[in-house]
């Protein structure tokens, strides 16, 4: 795993930063308080999500409510970044799950929820928050943490770290198992049905005899049930056929008993009908004695109308237009009369223009007096014959008005009793249909009355027939044969119960035998599971020291490499031995032993770093099959001084350490960072970090 680029936002005294890293030696440098270990802190952070303690405090900058930390980072040539942010409410600080993405390359893989990315954090880079704290990351003053551990406390802590712990575990657990097998084993030795397996025995076989003897009562029974059985089958069809012949005349006495009702009603319905046949035929006899009478006052009418000139044969139509006809002549006439009237008027003022001047009243001519009175008399001579004209006209009109009158009353008359003529007719028509369909009606219930009284004759014939007393007889002999069935049915329920029982009881008593055998062949094998997990609980007790063994011989000799590295050729070589307890010891040039509390400073800080690297190859090849590719160091020259070399030494063997991928180192040592290939610095400007890259 290298991680290229860290980007943080409102973290501690990071306002808004990008840090650039590099694959070998890294080293951030700077004074105290300017925001170095904060970067390694975000990476924490990111990576993992879980605080360093209770809280986030010592990560979102005062002040502000939101940060957030971009990590990207390589692993096996695929390129991977992840977010997180932080946000405050109220007094608290929580994380902000809507900023946390993991992408890979532009893919995002997995969000929002912490433990889909953990598990996407831990798929990729094979580590967890434990792993990484413990081994990856060596935070400042905890470089010495595990030398001045107690040995138990060590031996403890690595165990876990290896995977060790797990055969400890593993043998308390089974020493619970083996207990638990012993109770259930001692349980089944003092079973009743495991103590009293003989008794069963004995009980199964008595058992098996009573259940012979039940089978053969039951075969005679089941005999007799079935002859009973016959006789009661017999019996009741016997007594079935009279009672369906019972039935059937039951049947007939009602169909008797319809039938009379019938008849009642069909002669009631023939007398109702020859009366209503008389009424209907004295009904039509009024109705023509009144057609006769309406046709003599329409041949009257006719006769009027013929008087008239008008031709009664025609029809209604022809002989309304004619009528129309006297409308017009009248008019016509009247017409003449109001023209001649009109003249009348004219000549009259020509008169009297005349008898008041002495000119024409045409021409306005003067006229002579002779000319003026031959005029005047001309012209009273003309309106004396208009008068009349008017006169004759008028004595036309009258005449012809009263002929008028004569004939629209005649036709009007004629006209009503035509129309009436015709409904009578129709209604006599109507009463004749309903005369016919009566007669017919009362000659089909006549004919239905002579049917049913046959029927009825009939029927009274077959239910004499039938004799009651077969009947009874055949009842007293069905309830006979019904009491025997029912008394060999409840015996047989009897034994059946009984050897249901039998039956029961002798499942129960077999499978508490086989239970009991079940428990016998479950003693021997908890005896035989009792006896394995001896022996595996044994195997763990003795694999664990001989693969611890292996792990400090393997672990002594990363750590000395690293020493060695470390001392580089110059000054004095520290050979260091580490114990079962995985405590380091140097060995002195007399090959005396010395503990970690008798070095000078200098010395632990640097068997700390040495120790720390070795445990974190030997853990990391243990636990995911490849060596340390990533440390970060908080503070690693603590203890060291200058002049004697120790800082330049350290730096110059983590500069030439190439088995680890990328380091990277916070440190305010500027000799310490004089030997890494990538400085980063790191500067506080009114209370915001600056990050400057020299190389």
């Amino acid at each position: 795993m290298k991680i290229e680029i860290v980007q943080l936002e409102n973290i501690r005294s990071h306002v808004k930063s990008t840090v650039l890293f590099a694959r070998g030696f890294n080293c951030l440098v700077g004074g105290l308080g300017c925001g170095k270990s904060t970067i390694l802190y975000s990476i924490d952070f990111a990576l993992f999500g879980e605080p360093i303690g209770r809280s986030y405090d010592y990560l979102l900058r005062e002040g502000t409510d939101n940060g957030k930390v971009i990590v990207q980072f390589v692993q096996n040539g695929k390129s991977y970044k992840i977010s997180r942010g932080l946000k405050r409410h109220g007094k608290g600080i929580s994380q902000d799950f809507e900023e946390l993405k993991l992408f890979e390359g532009e893919s995002l893989i997995a969000s929002v929820k912490s433990d889909a990315v953990a598990e996407q954090i831990k798929a990729i880079t094979a580590l967890d928050k434990d792993l990484f704290r413990e081994i990856v990351w060596v935070r400042q003053e905890h470089l010495k943490e595990l030398l001045d551990a107690t040995p138990r406390e060590r031996q403890k802590r690595l165990d876990e770290l290896f995977g060790l712990s797990d055969y400890e575990t593993a043998w308390s657990n089974l020493a619970g198992y083996q207990k638990e097998y012993d109770g259930e084993r001692k349980a089944y030795e003092k079973d009743p049905d495991v103590v009293g397996l003989e008794k069963l025995n004995t009980e199964y076989n008595q058992t098996v005899e009573q259940l012979g003897i039940i089978e053969i009562e039951l075969q005679d029974l089941t005999k007799r049930l079935s002859l009973a059985k016959k006789n009661l089958e017999d019996a009741d069809l016997r007594l079935k056929k009279l009672e369906d012949v019972k039935a059937k005349i039951e049947e007939l006495k009602r169909k008797e008993a319809q039938t009379l009702a019938n008849l009642t009603n069909v002669e009631d319905a023939s007398a109702s009908l020859a009366e209503k046949i008389e009424k209907r035929k004295l009904g039509i006899e009024n109705l023509k004695q009144r057609l006769s009478t309406m046709e003599m006052r329409a041949e009257t009418y006719k006769a009027k109308l013929k008087e008239i000139g008008v031709s009664p044969d025609q029809p209604m139509e022809a002989i309304k237009q004619y009528l129309l006809a006297f409308d017009d002549q009248i008019s016509s006439l009247k017409g003449e009369q109001e023209a001649a009237r009109r003249k009348m008027r004219e000549d009259q003022n020509r008169i009297s223009s005349l008898s008041a001047q002495n000119l024409c009243p045409l021409c306005l001519q003067p006229l002579t007096g002779e000319y003026k009175d031959g005029l005047m008399q001309k012209i009273q001579t003309e309106n004396e014959e208009r008068q009349k004209t008017i006169s004759q006209l008028q004595h036309d009109i009258e005449e012809l008005q009263q002929i008028k009158n004569k004939a629209s009353e005649a036709f009007t008359n004629l006209q009503t009793l035509t129309l009436r003529l015709e409904d009578l007719k129709a209604q006599i028509n109507q009463e004749s249909q309903a005369l016919t369909e009566l007669t017919k009606e009362f000659e089909e219930k006549q004919k239905l009355e002579r049917e049913l009284r046959t029927q009825l004759e009939n029927l009274r014939t077959e239910i004499g027939r039938f004799d009651i007393s077969e009947l009874e007889n055949a009842r007293a002999k069905s309830r006979q044969a019904l009491q025997q069935y029912s008394s060999l049915e409840s015996d047989l329920r009897a034994k059946e119960e009984q050897k249901k029982y039998l039956v029961q009881r002798l499942e129960e008593i077999k499978e508490r035998i086989d239970q009991a055998q079940h428990k016998i062949e479950r003693i021997e094998k908890i005896a035989k599971a009792v006896e394995i997990i001896g022996s595996i609980r044994d195997a763990y007790r003795s694999i664990q020291p001989k693969l611890r063994s292996e792990f400090v011989k393997v672990l002594r000799n990363f750590v000395q490499q690293v020493l060695d590295s470390l001392a580089g050729g110059e000054g004095t070589p520290i050979n260091v031995s580490i114990d079962e307890t995985y405590t380091p010891y140097v060995i002195s040039e007399s090959g005396v032993e010395r503990e970690v509390s008798n070095l000078s400073g200098g010395e632990r800080t640097l068997l700390a770093f040495a120790y720390r690297l070795g445990l974190g190859q030997l853990i990391m090849q243990s636990r995911t099959g490849h060596g340390l590719s990533m440390l970060l160091l908080d503070e690693p020259t603590e203890s060291l001084g200058r002049e004697d070399g120790s800082i330049d030494r350290l730096a110059e063997a983590i500069s030439r350490f190439k088995a680890i991928e990328q380091i990277i180192a916070v440190t305010h040592s500027e000799a310490f960072a004089e030997k890494a290939e990538h400085v980063i610095r790191l500067e506080k400007e009114a209370g915001v970090s600056k990050i400057a890259v020299e190389r």
